[in-house]
């Protein structure tokens, strides 16, 4: 017999994979959350089904919503993360030396020991000296921390459930306020063939905010449609441009690199058009 976890990415859509095992399932009192063992992806990470993370293609996201931000900034001392608990984030952030303090808000401490269980390469370094983990509402902590932070990185699930809040106007001016003044926030911000409406609204939202504003991509193959963007506000630096080459070329990465860094802000037509 054979088993198949499908994801509905819409309602006329999903993606589907075949199942060795199903190691660990949970109603969280936020969200399903499940953990498979798949032949072609490896572990994988799946909220209120949805795949967030897998073994075999984590790095593309982790180190694309972190590694952009981080290189604009001259000097990235202090990073707040929102969401993450799978801890990806927080390792790539870690990564670079000026980084004295990565805060992670992730609302579900469920999602934190599951995946420090059977994401170990991908949580490794919630345990680092630099990292603080505090379980509660990512929102609130944002609003509680005005000019605090240099980076804010917003790597929330999709838009249902607890991470509605996280794609709101309101959100995005606690973002601006909890900011230092030179500070430069990113969140990922779906799939451009799938969510074209809420990107378009994303960047102007952010951009009546931010006098930066961009969005860049990057191809994940197990995220609907496999092209994913990201949404970036800065209040000084331009993202495009790389504050430091040899801290940047220095990154012991997979996927980011620094010409892959300029050439992520050139857009397809189609994508140009949404955020017109």
């Amino acid at each position: 017999m054979e088993l198949w976890f499908t994801e509905k990415q819409t309602k006329n859509y999903g993606i589907t994979a075949k199942i060795k095992e199903t190691l660990h399932t949970e109603t969280t009192p936020y969200q399903e959350l499940a953990m498979i063992d798949t032949i072609e992806w490896g572990k994988m990470l799946v909220l209120d089904g949805c795949v967030m993370t897998t073994d075999r293609d984590e790095f593309i996201y982790h180190e694309m919503i972190s590694h952009i931000a981080l290189s604009a900034h001259p000097n990235p001392k202090k990073v707040l993360v929102v969401g993450g608990g799978d801890g990806g984030v927080i390792r790539e952030v870690l990564k670079h030396p000026s980084v004295e303090k990565a805060v992670l808000a992730e609302i579900d401490d469920r999602v934190i020991e599951v995946s420090k269980e059977y994401l170990p390469q991908i949580a490794v370094a919630l345990g680092d000296s630099r990292a603080v983990v505090e379980v509660g509402d990512g929102i609130a902590h944002v609003k509680e921390h005005p000019g605090e932070y240099d980076v804010i990185i917003v790597d929330s699930t999709d838009p249902i459930g607890p991470a509605v809040g996280l794609f709101a106007k309101s959100f995005y001016e606690s973002i601006y306020e909890g900011l230092k003044e030179d500070g430069i926030f990113v969140a990922q911000s779906e799939s451009p063939f799938f969510n074209g409406e809420l990107i378009h609204n994303v960047q102007a939202d952010v951009r009546s905010l931010f006098p930066i504003t961009k969005l860049y991509l990057a191809s994940i193959p197990t995220y609907p449609s496999g092209l994913w963007s990201f949404t970036i506000g800065s209040k000084k630096y331009d993202p495009r441009v790389i504050a430091d080459e040899s801290r940047s070329a220095s990154l012991v990465t997979k996927y980011y690199t620094k010409d892959l860094h300029r050439s992520a802000f050139t857009l397809p037509r189609f994508v140009e058009d949404l955020l017109s």
